[in-house]
């Protein structure tokens, strides 16, 4: 009975899942607005019906949609920042994977799912309540990061609140002139001014090329 409960559970997750891939797909394709459960689940190959059974109402299946591709974004980053062995290079992976959307596909769509979110959030208060914690979990990630460089040694005795506000405003600026394809902010200049800027304030040297660790 236990095999067969744990069975049926992993199915559920694996359809979850489907669907909330299915969303993202959608959001990504026609935007926030525009995406209907009829779409998820035509796209999931599943009946409307079974999508409301498991997320209720279109909202929470959109912001569940967002949170599961923010999650990801994070596991990724997680996994390629335990590979690099000082908090200069984790840093400089961390603006690699905000403004070089053509390393890394996942960062691209993900930046278009956020200019949906944003334009939603003054008037969906579902959608503001999930802005709110992206947007703490990413100043924490840089505040955990720049203190963490300190106790090191690697990083000069900046404000790591007032330093995480400020780079993640400016990569969150970045990130719009880029999902734009604004052509006076290619990736490429976003990620040079962005790590000269970080340089700069935290006190180390950056070659100006992408390291590889």
């Amino acid at each position: 009975m236990k095999r067969q409960a744990g069975s049926a559970a992993g199915m559920a997750d694996q359809r979850r899942e489907q669907m909330l891939r299915a969303a993202l797909e959608v959001i990504i394709e026609r935007g926030y607005p525009d995406t209907r459960i009829t779409d998820v689940a035509e796209r999931a190959g599943t009946s409307p019906a079974l999508v409301i059974y498991y997320f209720k109402t279109r909202d929470q299946l959109l912001t569940e949609a967002l949170r599961y591709s923010e999650d990801a974004w994070y596991a990724a980053g997680t996994r390629r920042m335990a590979a690099i062995e000082t908090c200069t290079g984790r840093l400089e992976e961390i603006v690699a994977m905000t403004c070089l959307p053509e390393e890394d596909a996942e960062a691209a769509n993900s930046w278009l799912l956020w200019l949906d979110l944003w334009a939603q959030s003054p008037r969906n208060p579902g959608v503001a309540a999930v802005r709110q914690k992206f947007d703490e979990r990413w100043r924490e990630t840089i505040r955990s990061l720049v203190l963490t460089g300190q106790e090191a040694g690697e990083f000069a005795a900046v404000d790591a609140d007032d330093f995480s506000v400020v780079l993640s405003a400016l990569l969150d600026g970045f990130a719009v002139s880029i999902a734009l394809d604004d052509p006076e902010v290619a990736p490429a200049r976003a990620f040079e001014l962005t790590m000269r800027f970080a340089a700069d304030r935290l006190g180390f040297t950056w070659s100006g090329a992408r390291a590889r660790n």
